[in-house]
């Protein structure tokens, strides 16, 4: 006569649970070495990348990642370059990328800018320069090396908050027009750099800063773009910006320029294999103009209209190809654009063509 064998004991439920726990504990406590290394490895190609002209208060490691405090890049001495800075911010914190680290490569999860400023410059050939100190550095670089090429490096998002940003533009004016963008709040990301082959998201809002003081406009531009192709989908909103810190753009269609106004305007954009299409509506309101004639209408027609109207409709196409040396707004969209001003302010279209022609020109630097 056989017994049945006895059962085999069941693992006790707490010492799973210990050893559910202590296997977590030594993943957590792997992954925040990783991470420490991967911050410490950041943080000295950061402070190899900030270069001869960067001024930082300090530098140090902390559970957010690389905090960087009193940072200032100098414009270079002699360059022409219209600010004092290219960037300045109290405080910059670059977030190292843990998957990346994990393959042993060096990744950025996010950079973010607090109360910064940052310059921008357009110049007379209508080419935008963006951080040269930085940027400019890594394209000679990269230049210099065999096959031309740098290490691929991946950023999560640009974040900045509070952020003032100064655009000048020489293709304008000199010395160049300054335009201020004051409270950004932007998250943009991610960056493929150098190759920029990847679409980047875009969300900013601020505020457009006007000629006198306590008048600002806002701005908002929403949607994608891929830097390699230029493909792009973006929605752009102004609002209640003031037509006299846009005055030299404002020149090219009012010759005697304006007194004050404010410029609203929507802009749907895209761009496919190089096409552009970009369908738009602007409106001008509180327009008083100086002594010369507007968009090719007579001062006196614009006027009498004004006199009864309280504002300026206007519904537009932007339409050219991006790889087009000789681009430029075609004459179909010049004329139907005329043709919108002329049936507004009740006027033939003729002789109103080229003064549009010159406003867009004007504002989009060709």
């Amino acid at each position: 006569m056989t017994t049945a064998a006895a059962p085999l004991p069941r693992p006790a439920p707490r010492r799973l649970v210990r050893g559910l726990v202590i296997g977590l504990a030594i993943a957590l406590a792997t992954l925040a070495v990783i991470w420490q290394l991967a911050a410490h490895r950041l943080q000295q190609h950061l402070v190899a990348a900030l270069g001869p002209r960067s001024e930082v208060g300090s530098i140090g490691l902390t559970w957010g990642g690389v905090e960087i405090l009193g940072l200032r890049i100098a414009a270079a001495p002699g360059s022409g370059w219209p600010s004092a800075d290219e960037l300045r911010a109290p405080r910059v914190v670059v977030a190292p990328d843990l998957w990346s680290a994990l393959r042993g490569r060096i990744g950025v999860h996010s950079v973010r800018i607090e109360d910064g400023y940052i310059s921008l410059l357009r110049g007379r050939d209508g080419q935008l320069q963006v951080l040269p100190a930085l940027l400019g550095r890594r394209e000679k670089a990269g230049a210099e090396r065999r096959g031309g090429s740098l290490p691929a490096v991946r950023i999560g998002d640009v974040q900045l908050r509070g952020t003032e940003i100064a655009f000048y533009d020489a293709s304008v004016s000199r010395p160049p027009l300054a335009l201020r963008l004051v409270d950004m709040q932007a998250r943009i990301g991610p960056l493929a750099l150098p190759a920029l082959d990847t679409a980047t998201q875009i969300d900013i809002n601020a505020g457009v800063r006007g000629a006198r003081a306590g008048q600002e406009g806002r701005l908002e531009l929403r949607g994608s773009a891929t830097g390699a192709t230029r493909d792009a989908a973006l929605k752009l909103s102004l609002r209640r910006v003031d037509l006299l810190a846009l005055q030299p753009y404002v020149n090219q269609v009012a010759e005697g320029g304006v007194k004050r106004g404010a410029l609203d305007l929507d802009l749907a954009l895209t761009v496919k294999h190089q096409q552009l299409h970009a369908p738009g509506h602007m409106t001008l309101s509180q327009l008083e103009l100086g002594d010369g004639n507007f968009a090719g209408l007579p001062r006196k027609a614009m006027l009498a209209f004004m006199s009864r109207h309280d504002r300026i409709e206007l519904d537009f196409t932007l339409e050219g190809r991006l790889d087009d040396p000789a681009f430029s707004l075609n004459e179909n969209f010049a004329t139907r654009v005329a043709s919108a001003l002329g049936n507004v302010v009740g006027l033939s279209v003729e002789g109103v063509v080229e003064g549009v022609g010159s406003v867009v020109k004007g504002l989009f630097g060709r």
